[in-house]
């Protein structure tokens, strides 16, 4: 609900503030006292295209903020909460900045947004109609809200909805695995066979770094033999002298020495560790001699495995080391492969009984609208006959969809068809050639569903425009009815609707010297009698309007 409106330097207003109630509020004045300003102010704040018009002359901005109640609008509530807007209060306030140069700003509980913003969230808040513009009521996706909420099938709607976004979601999921399940088998081939070829190579840890210090040992066996032999007939068997001979013949000499010197002592020991080493290190000689083995069969074999381990490698075009880590992503790639087909598989039964349960819902949605078409049509069609249009009717068109593309909406469109005379052909409503045929038609149908409307603020801009007598009065009591159920607001011409009002709200302009501003005054029960009797008399008020605007004042009390 609409709470309060301020309006900063908008046209001709230079500051306005308006507390607004629950009920009809009807709004009334002289031609070009500026009615429509204060909606076509509110219009901005719900995200409505700016200009530099919009500010008033001698001024650099205008500024207009609407305060609303959304404790009892969950949709407003959840769209605010999901975007860290929503105040603690359960309140939000919508703000407009138009500067002198044409540049807009808007913003949403004082968090900068988006004009997109403003006018979603809007929508949820309050629906504006008038003679040329009846938005919502003008879109398809309108009347089928209307119908489902109708229906009392609103939760079923959005059962839906949520089940359609899952089967897309799910059949394009099956569609990305499916389109590479080609490239994919080609892939699972070759991979195949590459780690059949590391399993028959079957490289073991540590292999490659034996293979190849056995490859160079068998390579150079000769020298290595015949140097062994060198250095054992150096140290022992040497016939010009070896070393062990010169390490006993150096101990003999300083054995004799040892009494003369602590210092001889130790070189003694030293020479004495050095020929325990070198016979060691004989010994030790010997031994590999003995088993070296310098075998031409097994040197084939080494060459031969080295060489295919290479060969290996190269194809892969990596070192021969890097052939273990090759083995390893292989097998991790493969193994991903054949987890993408079964997924393929669980996607597919996925989405078969996401289908089903779509088509279900979808089904019991479908029968609920069937019901409830032909209910609302009748109901529409009796409000818009009284209402000026004796022969006119509403026919609400089901249209079949196809259940193969999960439409959100389910599974057939609805819109609003309507014949104005007795005679004509329905035709959609966006296509109704009078304006205040379209104001009439969207006012029943109003009528009808508000009960049940996700919006519950109403604004009315010279709906009544084009009829009066008994129809005017028809018009009025409409709009108090709505106006009971939440709240409406109303520019009028007719007195017979401004009697209806709750509260009344007087445009004026006030002239000056060099400006002209206009005023807007909350009428107390004299003000409204007074304003009654302009609209039924004129300039001129005399005793018999007086008296008539206190009868239909009167009236509408009664009738409330």
């Amino acid at each position: 609900m609409l709470l309060h409106l301020a309006v900063n330097n908008y046209a001709i207003v230079d500051h306005l503030e308006l507390e607004l109630d629950p009920g009809m509020t009807v709004v009334t004045g002289e031609t070009g006292a500026g009615k429509s300003i204060m909606l076509d102010a509110l219009a901005l704040t719900l995200g409505d295209r700016a200009d530099s018009g919009a500010v008033r002359p001698g001024t650099d901005k205008a500024d207009i903020l609407a305060t609303f109640d959304v404790s009892n609008i969950a949709e407003a509530r959840q769209w605010l909460e999901e975007r860290d807007l929503a105040g603690e209060d359960q309140q939000v306030i919508l703000r407009r900045v138009v500067t002198a140069e044409g540049r807009s700003r808007g913003y949403i509980n004082g968090s900068p947004c988006p004009q997109q913003d403003l006018r979603t969230l809007g929508g949820m808040l309050i629906d504006i109609h008038s003679q040329h513009e009846h938005q919502s009521l003008l879109k398809t996706d309108t009347h089928r809200r209307l119908l489902d909420e109708y229906a009392g099938a609103g939760e079923l709607a959005r059962q839906v909805q949520l089940a359609a976004q899952r089967c897309r979601r799910t059949e394009q999921a099956l569609q990305q695995a499916s389109e590479t399940s080609d490239e994919q088998n080609a892939r699972l081939q070759l991979l195949s066979y590459q780690l059949e070829e590391l399993e028959n190579l079957g490289l073991e840890e540590g292999e490659l770094e034996q293979l190849e210090a056995e490859q160079r040992q068998l390579a150079n066996a000769e020298q290595i033999m015949h140097s062994c032999q060198q250095v054992i007939n150096i140290c022992s068997e040497s016939d010009s002298g070896s070393v062990l001979q010169a390490l006993t013949s150096s101990l003999s000499r300083l054995a004799s020495l040892r009494q003369h010197g602590r210092s001889l002592d130790e070189a003694h020991d030293l020479l004495a560790g050095a020929q325990i080493q070198v016979e060691e290190a004989i010994g030790e000689l010997t031994r590999y001699l003995d088993h070296f083995e310098a075998d031409p069969q097994r040197q084939q074999l080494v060459d031969e495995r080295l060489g295919v381990i290479h060969d290996l490698a190269r194809k892969h075009r990596i070192n021969a080391d890097e052939l273990p880590a090759l083995q390893q992503r292989l097998i991790e790639e493969l193994e991903g492969i054949q987890q993408s087909d079964a997924d393929k598989e669980r996607l597919t039964d996925e989405l078969a009984a996401y289908r089903a349960h779509y088509e279900q819902l979808a089904a019991q949605l479908s029968g609920a609208r069937n019901k409830a078409a032909t209910r609302l049509a009748a109901a529409v069609t009796a409000e818009i006959q009284q209402l000026g249009m004796p022969g006119g009717r509403i026919q609400v068109e089901l249209r079949p969809l196809q259940a193969a593309d999960y439409p959100t909406q389910g599974l057939e469109s609805v819109e609003f068809l309507v014949s104005a005379n007795p005679g004509q052909p329905v035709k959609p409503l966006a296509k109704v050639a009078s304006g205040g045929e379209l104001s009439r038609i969207s006012l029943g149908i109003q009528v009808i569903t508000a009960q049940t409307s996700r919006v519950p603020t109403l604004v009315f801009d010279e709906v009544d425009v084009g009829i009066g007598g008994p129809t005017a009065e028809i018009v009025g009591k409409l709009l108090r009815q709505l106006g009971e159920r939440g709240q409406v607001l109303t520019v009028t011409h007719l007195p017979q609707v401004a009697a209806q009002g709750h509260q009344h709200l007087f445009v004026r302009k006030e002239q000056q010297r060099d400006s002209t501003r206009t005023r807007i005054d909350r009428l107390d029960e004299e003000g409204r009698v007074q304003e009654v009797a302009r609209m039924l008399g004129g300039v001129d008020i005399t005793e018999e309007s007086l008296a008539h605007a206190r009868k239909q004042l009167a009236g509408s009390r009664q009738t409330g």
